[in-house]
């Protein structure tokens, strides 16, 4: 074979590899899952007598291809954010003691002196989450307590627990089920942190690079880039926050509107008398809610 042919059917070979790469593919839901990426952050903050407050967030995305070649690229981004969600899952597990169900798409915790909580986000119906975390928390040792409100669209339970009293709330919205999962401990927190008496708190933030607007109710708050992105750190550095990303609501239902990196979104953000929540804007604009006392 001379050099003219090889070289011919090595550049018919690159066209063709070229071609197959473009070959438009058909999406395919369960192959093109919600576990296809992930980004997460943790952080540890020193306190008083060794403790340590323990913060984490992390968000998981499909991957859609659109052709053959980002196909497997895709399929090479999700095997990486497999191997990464299973560590997270383990050391949120270990190291916090909350277990995730399946299929989640956005999570938040927090372990202080004063909580240890969890904010879950999935695609599965409330009835196969509630199953799961009844599940998971009596193999913990949580009792549940008997008057548990459970309807098609929302349930409210409260548990006993050896370390104080605890309660997890679920609620369907946008064909999600939101799952707050939180025990209260004995610790006083600063005045930063604390609500109003009879009313809930927030604490806003913005960990991207660039400006986002929150809009609670149709109060429009500007954040600037990281405003007040450490606020979830510990009290000390929630006392820190300017008085104008604090919010002080009655308890009850609200309306957010986040726009940030060019992308907006709007939700309902439920909140409870003598609660404090941290409200991030995460990567892409993602709202990262995450209960604080």
């Amino acid at each position: 074979m001379n050099r003219r042919t090889l070289g011919g059917l090595l550049a018919g070979s690159l066209l063709a590899a070229t071609a197959a790469m473009a070959i438009p593919v058909t999406p395919d839901p369960v192959r093109d899952s919600s576990a296809d990426t992930i980004q997460f952050g943790w952080h540890r903050t020193p306190g008083a007598n060794e403790y340590i407050d323990q913060t984490w967030w992390a968000v998981r995305d499909r991957c859609t291809p659109g052709h053959l070649g980002e196909r497997l690229l895709c399929d090479a981004v999700a095997f990486l954010a497999r191997a990464a969600t299973r560590t997270f899952e383990a050391k949120m597990s270990d190291e916090a003691g909350l277990a995730l169900p399946a299929g989640w798409g956005l999570m938040t915790a927090k372990n202080s002196p004063f909580i240890r909580s969890a904010h879950v986000e999935t695609p599965r119906d409330l009835a196969a989450v509630l199953a799961f975390y009844r599940a998971a928390l009596r193999e913990r040792g949580w009792t549940e307590i008997e008057g548990a409100v459970v309807t098609p669209d929302s349930t409210a339970i409260g548990f006993t627990t050896s370390e104080g009293p605890a309660s997890l709330r679920l609620s369907r919205e946008s064909g999600k089920t939101i799952a707050d999962l939180s025990l209260r401990k004995p610790a006083v927190a600063s005045a930063g942190i604390l609500p109003k008496p009879g009313q809930a708190r927030l604490l806003l933030g913005n960990k991207t690079d660039k400006a986002a607007v929150i809009t609670v109710n149709e109060r429009t708050i500007p954040l600037a880039a990281h405003a007040g992105e450490r606020l979830a750190y510990s009290d000390n550095v929630a006392d820190e926050l300017p008085d104008d990303l604090k919010l002080d609501l009655p308890p009850g239902k609200y309306k957010f509107s986040v726009k940030a990196d060019g992308r907006a979104q709007d939700r309902q953000f439920e909140v409870a008398v003598n609660e404090t929540w941290g409200v991030l804007v995460g990567p892409d604009g993602a709202l990262l809610p995450m209960r604080l006392y």
